[in-house]
């Protein structure tokens, strides 16, 4: 059940990973470091359907 939910939603928990350390970042006021890392969430889920399209 858990394992098949992790299989399926990877790519959006990662993603939201990516998103609060881009967040944290800010906060902490880093903002460069954040802009860069604010690209990732879009990017791994841009990926992530790409690859299950091709499937």
């Amino acid at each position: 059940m858990i394992r098949e939910f992790i299989f399926k939603w990877y790519p959006v928990i990662l993603a939201f990973i990516c998103l609060l350390y881009s967040v944290g970042l800010s906060v902490m006021g880093r903002t460069d470091d954040a802009l860069y890392s604010a690209h990732w969430p879009g990017t791994i889920l841009l990926f992530a359907l790409t690859i299950r399209q091709r499937r």
